[in-house]
């Protein structure tokens, strides 16, 4: 404002035929709102305005005059602005919004913003300095303030920032520095989505919101300046001017990226949870189904020696084994499978894996191996261990239908509480991390998301159960670790098992005993089963191996038939889930008349739940469904020959 004065009084050309020149320039000087002087090189005042000499704290121009004889001294807080101000006058003949604190006549300080010019005689020499002050004390004191909230917005930790209608930054706190990687000064030339990009339909669908209801809050999907993707909790709030019209918004955006990703990890568990417990419904019908199938071919085999009807005995036990075998992939996937935990060192695991891999798989998939010489033990079950690896290298192998690099790395690692908190599966302490990575062909976000389920997979049909990886996050769990997958079209894959190390480690002996098929003496055995297959194959087995078999087909039954022969039964063979009387109550009962009675029970339910109910009632030997002639006959050899 003061400088357009000073540029209308320089410029104005006035009609001295109609108002005399002096007469109109002395009236313009008297009313202005702003204070007009003249002054001389050495600091006095040779013309002021009543404006001037207000805003100084005069009562007349006469009194500023009067009272004001050397303006730096005077006038000026800090003498060197004065001293600035007369260097910039000597180079440019003109200051601009030069700013300043004065003393006013009371002592008290305000700021002013000054548009001078010099004015010389035909010699060069400056005769007086002209020009207009205005008081900008609020102006500054409102700045502070601002100046002062956006030091307190800047500590914030959520991106703060602020954006005209068209898109435009007008604020830019350090939060959004951190969060989009972005500076202040890049951000304040740029448009909003030149920075963190634009979730389209989403946006669009909240400007509107934001436009009718003055505010809107949701979730969007954004990038930094790295390219990292964000997913942020965002506040918007419409901006009015003074006649109530939009003038800009208002946006507080919180980064949720990580706790995204940990809901998401929860509602994969819960959805893993789920699909075991439904699993763990039907196990137990269909372990019904499968177990006299296998349970026969053990008889059958005895009856014939014709090869032909051997090699067909082989496959039908072959399938019936591999049904079996997926049921129980159906229930280790989200429950776990615990087996015999040994001491295990995992570079024995690659050694054997490598063996396998550079023996079965193409020429052109070529297998590197690392591991640390000090490499960590884990806690584990070999054969789940091995299971665990053969399928992420089988699976390694299918994305490389034209060869590729397939590498199996290990090292030792301490997991801290900050890697523990973005992932819900982790505990902190030493773990072992086995990498099973290839060059193949990828995988969307999408079908990322999905290769854990049970049943999805993306081979074709025939080729594949959907059940390898499901299991193998299963054992994983149930080894008390976890598992995390990385993926992109065209960039290979990467898993990387995360498994409880022990650090203090040693040579594990991994061998086990071959098996064998012990015989009877003549002892009786009574059989508990609601399934009439279950009851008369395995009484045919029982009996095809030297063993009187007695059957009952439900608990009661059960108890009636061992009331009339308790000394002549060895062994009770009992299967937990039963229609009235089920296996832990009819357990409960013998107990009850005699407590030293040899009970084996069996469960189709998950391993796990079955052995705990099975420990709870006081039983030590325990069955699973659907048990092999092998499994049955080495069991019931155990527990007579117990003292």
């Amino acid at each position: 404002m003061a400088g357009s004065l000073l540029y209308m009084l320089t410029t104005t050309t006035f009609r001295t035929d109609e108002i005399p020149v002096e007469t109109n320039y002395r009236s313009i000087v008297e009313h202005a709102i702003e204070g007009i002087f003249q002054t001389s090189p050495d600091g006095q005042y040779l013309l002021a305005n009543p404006a001037l000499a207000s805003i100084y704290g005069y009562e007349s121009v006469e009194e500023l005059k009067s009272s004001v004889k050397e303006i730096a001294r005077q006038l000026y807080v800090d003498p060197t602005r004065r001293a600035e101000f007369i260097r910039l006058m000597d180079e440019h003949d003109s200051v601009w919004d030069f700013e300043s604190p004065i003393y006013r006549k009371d002592g008290s300080i305000i700021w002013i913003s000054e548009n001078v010019r010099v004015i010389r005689n035909e010699a060069g020499e400056v005769l007086y300095y002209e020009g207009t002050v205005e008081d900008i004390t609020e102006r500054r004191r409102a700045m502070e303030q601002i100046e002062e909230q956006a030091a307190l917005l800047d500590k914030a930790r959520d991106a703060i920032k602020v954006r005209d209608l068209d898109g435009h930054i007008l604020f830019w706190n350090k939060g959004a520095e951190r969060m989009y990687g972005w500076t202040r000064e890049e951000a304040m030339t740029s448009h909003v989505s030149e920075l963190i990009g634009k979730d389209t339909a989403r946006e669009d669908e909240a400007y509107k919101a934001m436009l009718r209801d003055g505010e809107w809050s949701g979730e969007l999907q954004q990038t930094g300046k790295n390219g990292r993707k964000l997913t942020v909790e965002a506040r918007w709030t419409l901006l009015r001017d003074k006649e109530g019209n939009p003038k800009s918004i208002f946006e507080i955006s919180t980064d949720i990226t990580d706790r995204k990703k940990i809901e998401a990890q929860f509602l994969r568990a819960q959805r893993m949870e789920s699909i075991g417990t439904l699993a763990g419904g039907v196990a137990h019908d269909l372990n019904n189904i499968l177990m006299p199938i296998m349970m026969s071919i053990e008889i059958l085999r005895q009856t014939t020696s014709d090869q032909q009807s051997k090699f067909i005995l082989d496959t039908i036990k072959g399938s019936a084994q591999r049904g079996a075998d997926i049921v129980n992939q159906i229930l280790s996937f989200a429950r776990g499978m615990d087996g015999k935990r040994i001491e295990v060192q995992p570079k024995h695991l690659l050694k054997d894996i490598e063996n396998i891999v550079r023996s079965t798989f193409p020429k052109n998939i070529r297998c590197e191996l690392s591991a640390p010489y000090d490499t960590w033990t884990i806690l584990g079950d070999p054969t789940q261990m091995h299971q665990i690896l053969l399928n992420l290298c089988v699976n390694a192998r299918d994305a490389m239908p034209r060869g590729g690099l397939l590498g199996i790395t290990v090292e030792n690692c301490e997991l801290d509480e900050q890697y523990v908190s973005t992932n819900i599966n982790a505990r902190p302490g030493p773990h072992v991390i086995i990498s099973v990575v290839d060059s193949g062909m990828g995988m969307t976000s999408d079908i990322l998301d999905k290769i854990f389920d049970p049943f999805f997979t993306t081979k074709e049909v025939g080729k594949g159960t959907g059940l390898g990886l499901s299991t193998v996050m299963a054992i994983v769990k149930g080894h008390g670790g976890f598992i995390n997958a990385y993926s992109e079209p065209g960039k290979g894959t990467t898993f990387r098992l995360h498994l409880p190390a022990i650090v203090s480690p040693h040579s594990p002996d991994d061998s086990e005993s071959e098996a064998s098929l012990p015989r009877g003496k003549g002892e009786t055995i009574l059989m508990v089963d609601d399934e009439t297959s279950i009851l008369t194959i395995t009484s045919q087995t029982l009996q095809a191996f030297g063993y009187r078999v007695l059957t009952a087909d439900n608990g009661a039954a059960a108890v009636a038939t061992y009331v009339q022969q308790p000394n002549e039964i060895a062994v009770v063979l009992t299967d937990m889930m039963m229609p009235a009387m089920d296996g832990m109550a009819t357990i409960q009962v013998l107990r009850q008349l005699n407590p030293a009675v040899r009970i084996i029970a069996a469960s189709g339910l998950n391993a796990n739940a079955g052995l705990s109910k099975a420990i709870g009632a006081g039983i030590k030997h325990f069955l699973p469904k659907p048990f092999t002639a092998e499994k049955l006959l080495q069991t019931l050899r155990a527990v007579l020959d117990e003292a």
